[in-house]
């Protein structure tokens, strides 16, 4: 079930599909809302600065700013150009290392982190991806550290690739690669899309 979404359609495009295209009007809507807006739930359960920070599919770059402007040590990770561009120019001012990768290899980066973001990433994974994908970030989690993942539901916008994935599968995928569950919720779509949720996980490496 969780790839059907996918089969009608969009499984034949990239998972950077359609961003490119869209990206000035895409900076508009990301910077429209804020990082405390869009993580909420999952303040709470960050780690105290300063710390390394992978932020990965950063997008425009507004949470990677967020936490470098809270103390961070973050590098942030975005496949697509014409979106790192513009991430650059809006946060010209932030300490943030901006990175060319992208999931599931994540090549460029080798150092640990104490805590990784994707956000609105994990959909544009089919099932074998996501399998390498969680196996490289745990990888790159240092003991102890804090994996935050926020899951969209809803319908697929035309020209993208996204699959169905839900909490469960990831929190047991995480589980299997010794991550432990600290947080899960819900929530409402910040943009007011019509059909979209979300689903908020953060997720924790064990030590030993």
């Amino acid at each position: 079930m969780g790839d059907e979404r996918a089969e009608l359609g969009s499984a034949a495009l990239g998972s950077t599909a359609g961003y490119a295209e869209e990206a000035e009007r895409l900076a508009r809507q990301y910077e429209g809302i804020t990082f405390e807006d869009v993580h909420a739930g999952a303040m709470a359960f960050l780690l105290a600065p300063p710390c390394r920070v992978a932020d990965i599919g950063a997008g425009t770059g507004r949470d990677a700013a967020a936490l470098a402007a809270r103390g961070y040590s973050v590098v942030a990770v975005e496949p697509v150009a014409e979106l790192r561009a513009i991430a650059e120019r809006l946060h010209s001012g932030s300490p943030v290392q901006w990175v060319a990768g992208e999931l599931p290899g994540l090549a460029e980066l080798s150092e640990s982190f104490g805590m990784m973001f994707l956000t609105a990433v994990w959909m544009h994974l089919d099932g074998e991806e996501r399998a390498q994908g969680m196996r490289r970030v745990v990888g790159l989690l240092a003991p102890g550290g804090r994996l935050f993942m926020a899951l969209r539901d809803g319908p697929v916008p035309a020209g993208r690739r996204m699959f169905e994935v839900t909490a469960g599968e990831v929190v047991a995928a995480g589980a299997a690669c010794g991550l432990s569950l600290v947080y899960q919720g819900e929530r409402e779509d910040r943009h007011q899309r019509n059909g979209v949720w979300w689903s908020d996980l953060v997720l924790e490496r064990r030590v030993g």
